[in-house]
């Protein structure tokens, strides 16, 4: 089974949430396969919980990048260039973006997304 770092929250649609940093899970990136292009959202786009707001692109399909918490983007990471990071290391320089986040996100913990993809 893929890696699932116990002090982030999850999504079930694999996205992970840290101190308002995204990202899409090991077992999500492992899915996908090679992973050719990342559309994220704008700096200072609202995005709300549980609705898409982006994509990713690979050489399998296209999926949607869905937010795991509302609130406004303050940052996206530059992967135009190296998309592959999500790959090579979604928990680390593969992040997505970063969100100031409002309200609390109902999220899954470690022991809960193990089970989910289990």
């Amino acid at each position: 089974m893929s890696e699932i770092p116990p002090h982030l929250s999850y999504t079930r649609d694999h996205e992970w949430l840290l101190d308002g940093v995204v990202g899409i899970t090991a077992f999500a990136a492992s899915s996908l396969g090679d992973i050719v292009y990342v559309q994220l959202p704008d700096v200072g786009a609202a995005v709300t919980a549980g609705v898409p707001c982006g994509e990713i692109e690979s050489t399998k399909s296209v999926s949607d990048l869905v937010a795991p918490a509302g609130g406004v983007v303050v940052e996206v990471n530059l992967l135009a260039a190296e998309p592959g990071l999500v790959n090579e290391d979604p928990y680390g320089r593969g992040w997505l973006f970063r969100l100031s986040v409002a309200g609390t996100p109902d999220l899954l913990d470690a022991t809960a997304y193990a089970a989910l993809v289990g």
